[in-house]
């Protein structure tokens, strides 16, 4: 087994979440997901109550977090007793014993949500023969891989300006009685709108992405660019014929995550996806200094490890 200190955990305190356990699954390049990932177990462990498993890319040499380590996370065996799975990682290729883990759960029936380049959480290179290529987000077998099947959909492209143009949350109104919009009015990203087409299954669009001018909240719409989904439910049912709960949102970066409503969306999601009694007032504050880095491939904090995230 994996040394424990590749990963972290957080005991729920009181809380509807008692007793329910959620991993929290870091591994991207350039949106410091493994800043967003600790933030948000801490968040729902001690306002919400869930016991929270936070993993991480890990170089194996140095046992330190290195999110350009596309090949390792370590801890993935937790998804075995997991009640719900947050993904957040891009363009990963796992060696099969940790990739079946990920697929094993969502094979399950169990809830999935997925945060920005879970669209694309896969992608495979060097052994195309693996049996959980198809996940790639090209494949052609299994047509998106991970992200379009499971989630609704892969990546396409960036709509808005890449760094320069933001992301303003437009509530869809045929959706806004959903109980994951509770409490939810004003939604902001730093990160740009992606390239969404047809969303795959009978998904419901919540929030639309606005194009935003800049990058200040303050900035007008970018005149004569559509909007897309950022944010949507929807339901997979995988090869063991097993439908689960899945939500899906476009950002997630650790930035975008210092908007409060955003945050509550995420929450509110989390209850949601476990078919638990939603409330739109409840806290949805960090715990403790969240100071996110911002985004930007190949800019995470190094020489850091997990254990430097339980502070």
């Amino acid at each position: 087994m994996a040394d424990p200190r590749e990963w972290i955990q957080f005991e729920g305190g009181k809380g509807s979440g008692t007793k329910r356990h959620i991993v929290l699954v870091s591994g991207d390049e350039e949106y410091r997901s493994e800043e967003t990932m600790p933030m948000l177990a801490k968040l729902l462990a001690t306002h919400h109550g869930f016991d929270c498993t936070v993993l991480f890319a890990i170089d194996p040499g140095s046992g330190e977090i290195d999110p350009q380590c596309q090949t390792n996370i370590p801890g993935l065996h937790h998804l075995v007793d997991a009640d719900l799975m947050i993904i957040s990682t891009r363009f990963r290729e796992l060696p099969d014993d940790q990739m079946k883990h990920i697929v094993d759960y969502t094979n399950s029936g169990r809830p999935v949500m997925g945060l920005r380049t879970a669209t694309h959480a896969f992608k495979y290179t060097r052994n195309p023969d693996s049996p959980y290529a198809r996940y790639d987000c090209n494949s052609d077998v299994f047509e998106g891989g991970y992200g379009r099947q499971v989630l609704g959909e892969t990546w396409i492209s960036h709509h808005g300006h890449h760094g320069h143009e933001s992301t303003r949350g437009v509530i869809n109104p045929d959706c806004a009685d959903h109980p994951v919009l509770q409490g939810v009015e004003d939604v902001w990203g730093t990160t740009d709108v992606y390239t969404v087409g047809q969303l795959t299954g009978s998904a419901e669009i919540l929030l639309e992405g606005q194009v935003l001018t800049g990058m200040d909240p303050t900035d007008g719409p970018k005149p004569d660019t559509p909007t897309m989904p950022i944010a949507w439910t929807r339901q997979y049912t995988g090869d063991e014929n097993k439908a689960c709960r899945v939500f899906c949102t476009t950002m997630g970066a650790a930035s975008d995550l210092t908007c409060v409503d955003l945050r509550r969306l995420l929450v509110n999601a989390v209850h949601w996806c476990l078919e638990e009694s939603i409330d739109g007032t409840a806290c949805v504050d960090p715990v403790g200094a969240f100071d996110p880095t911002y985004f930007g491939v190949g800019k995470h904090k190094k020489g850091l490890r997990p254990s430097d995230y339980l502070m």
